[in-house]
């Protein structure tokens, strides 16, 4: 991922550098990643569950290079540690649609998870007030995306009729669930960062002046 670990805004000095570049090779992963998200629903809702799975594990491959060059080429940018984040957010958030229309999850899974993301959409007009665009990625969030990335598609591949169905849908519900907690967990860690970042930065007019 393009974004750094940190779970405090104190240890924002730390971070590597970041610069404005948009044309980086994490950047294009990441796009390519984007551009993904709409097939990758369509092969779900037309039950073409292996070539699904197939896709999201391209995608995950490219999440992990894209980290691994930004890290070590020094090409960490403002816009992937925007877009990085938000290439997981949507690809959960296709899983759980497909997968809820389908009648594999219930709808209150949907509503969870997607109730996390409209909460952290709520904190950017405060985040930016204080020249903020996004949080960095804290831990918790990462290993929350890890989970839910792991436990969709073995659901997934759950419902379907091979040998390896009921194991995959107890180890996909078991990743789901705790998944999801962490996710909250991470959430509730970002609402606590965004209200010491509202305590201890003045808002950007206030500093401008």
């Amino acid at each position: 991922m393009n974004g750094s670990d940190s779970g405090d805004v104190s240890v924002a000095a730390d971070r590597p550098l970041v610069s404005n570049r948009v044309w980086t090779i994490p950047n294009v992963l990441s796009f390519l990643r984007l551009l993904g998200v709409p097939f990758f629903l369509a092969l779900i809702l037309l039950e073409h569950d292996v070539a699904a799975v197939v896709l999201l594990a391209l995608a995950s491959l490219t999440d992990l290079l894209d980290g691994r060059i930004a890290r070590r080429f020094n090409q960490v940018s403002k816009l992937g540690e925007m877009l990085d984040p938000a290439a997981d957010r949507l690809y959960i958030f296709a899983t759980v649609l497909g997968l809820a229309v389908r009648g594999i999850i219930p709808w209150w899974l949907l509503v969870v998870l997607v109730g996390r993301d409209v909460t952290m959409a709520a904190l950017l007009p405060a985040l930016k007030s204080r020249g903020f665009a996004s949080l960095p990625v804290n831990f918790i969030g990462k290993a929350a995306t890890f989970c839910l990335l792991y436990a969709l598609p073995l659901i997934l591949l759950g419902a379907g009729p091979w040998v390896i169905s009921p194991a995959a849908s107890i180890i996909g519900w078991a990743f789901a669930i705790w998944g999801a907690f962490l996710y909250w967990w991470a959430g509730l860690m970002y609402i606590w960062q965004t209200q010491q970042i509202l305590r201890s930065v003045p808002p950007v007019k206030t500093r401008a002046s």
